[in-house]
């Protein structure tokens, strides 16, 4: 007998209450997908050109890019032209953080602020380079309908305005047309590449090693060189010399030495934002055609690592950050494979029994076997680990434990596969719930 029709609408119910609970299981891997790209957004606006290309020159886009909640107070041509006219690049780019909100405010939104006025986090506050909290703006909704934005100093001027509308993605980017800059006393004059010293940078910075290594070794030439042009150093610091796993490095030659602190820059000005973004493989000072030294970037939320291949360095610090150089801290010597080998291969057993692996399988005995005597030996042999070769010595570069990389790789990859897996089989399994829940629809 056919069910009531009141039972079959309660299963009808249940399976579209699946079915949305999949799909709601399933969408945060989908969002997690999703990102603005400011430049982009801009292009073609020729009302903006000026602001847009110091946006990708001082690489603040790739700062803007990686947060999820922004706004985004852009600059007409004139307004820029009056800004830059006397700037370094380090300055202006503090400039355009200023008019980065790391919050979401359309038109809308700023003229329904909380009694009028609402104190706010920019970019250069995230930065730690601003005063107390000098890095936050003011934004007053003005009488006569105007919207006021201004430096957190007391007794600011609203010096900037609201002028217009530029382009939204609801609740995650809003860009924002303002008549004029939002400046104030203290945010220009930062320190220049060219002004500073670059072994006292990094002593203070707590790279004194590091520091005492480029100038032995003559490669602070190099990096002076390459600083007018463009410059990324990466600088272990001081604990980074004083890892146990750490080889000898008195024990490399001069050109060896060389080519280690090479491989600490690359031919390009990549603060940690533009690293977080980068994909693929990068170039270091060192790589060449025939042996490269070359580097990839790993970041998980807010961190940036940088992978040798043979181990992982954090980007911990920025020291300088003045276009078109700029100075990170690591927290790990970086180790080139070239240099120092890859992760070692597991010890063979001793004897014989190396040419064979342990997980072989028995031989068929309806075949002749080589030597019954000697297959008993091998098995015989792997019981006593202490009977293994010793180790390397100490100061040998494969005695640097390589084998951790591999496997973080490993586990990285295998979460990424299981996430992307997840999220597929969410969204299968929210699609089979649906047509069941369609065709059960239908029979009604």
């Amino acid at each position: 007998m056919a069910a009531p029709i009141h039972d079959r609408r309660g299963h009808l119910a249940l399976l579209l209450l699946l079915s949305l609970a999949a799909a709601a299981f399933a969408s945060p891997a989908a969002a997690a997908d999703s990102s603005h790209n400011i430049t982009a957004v801009l292009d073609g606006r020729p009302e903006y050109t000026l602001y847009n290309s110091y946006l990708s020159e001082t690489k603040v886009c790739d700062e803007i890019n990686s947060e999820h909640t922004v706004t985004v107070l852009v600059l007409t041509n004139g307004a820029m032209s009056s800004l830059v006219a006397n700037l370094s690049l380090a300055d202006v780019k503090n400039a355009l953080r200023l008019l980065t909100l790391l919050d979401y405010f359309d038109e809308k939104k700023l003229h329904s602020l909380d009694a009028g006025s609402e104190l706010t986090t920019s970019l250069y506050q995230k930065t730690g380079q601003a005063a107390g909290n000098m890095g936050h703006v003011n934004i007053t909704d003005l009488r006569g309908g105007k919207v006021g934005f201004a430096p957190a100093a007391p007794g600011a001027k609203f010096q900037s305005t609201y002028t217009k509308r530029v382009d939204e993605e609801p609740s995650t980017l809003s860009v924002l047309e303002v008549s004029d800059p939002i400046t104030f006393p203290g945010l220009f004059g930062s320190p220049s590449a060219s002004s500073v010293n670059l072994t006292d940078l990094l002593e203070k910075a707590g790279c004194k090693q590091f520091a005492r290594l480029i100038v032995s070794s003559g490669v602070i030439k190099t990096y002076q060189a390459a600083m007018d042009k463009a410059l990324t150093l990466l600088a272990p610091n001081d604990d980074a010399f004083k890892a146990k796993d750490l080889p000898d490095l008195s024990k490399l030659s001069s050109a060896d030495l060389v080519t280690l602190l090479q491989y600490h820059a690359l031919p390009e000005y990549a603060p940690k934002a533009s690293l977080k973004a980068a994909k693929g493989d990068i170039q270091t000072l060192a790589s060449t055609g025939a042996g490269k030294y070359d580097l990839s970037v790993v970041s998980s939320g807010d961190d940036v690592s940088l992978d040798t291949g043979k181990d992982k360095a954090r980007v911990a610090s920025t020291v300088l950050d003045d276009t078109p150089t700029v100075i990170l801290t690591v927290d790990k010597v970086l180790l080139p494979p070239k240099l120092f080998g890859g992760a070692p291969s597991p010890a063979p057993a001793p004897g014989p029994a190396a040419d064979v692996p342990a997980s072989a399988p028995a031989p068929d005995t309806s075949a002749p076997a080589p030597s019954p005597k000697a297959a008993g030996k091998k098995k015989k042999k792997p019981k006593s680990p202490s009977h293994s070769p010793p180790a390397p010595p100490s100061d040998s570069p494969d005695m640097a434990p390589a084998d951790a990389p591999v496997g973080d790789d490993a586990a990285d990859k295998a979460d990424s596969k299981k996430n992307g897996g997840a999220a597929a089989a969410a969204v299968s399994f929210a699609a089979t719930v649906a047509c069941v829940a369609l065709a059960v629809a239908s029979s009604l």
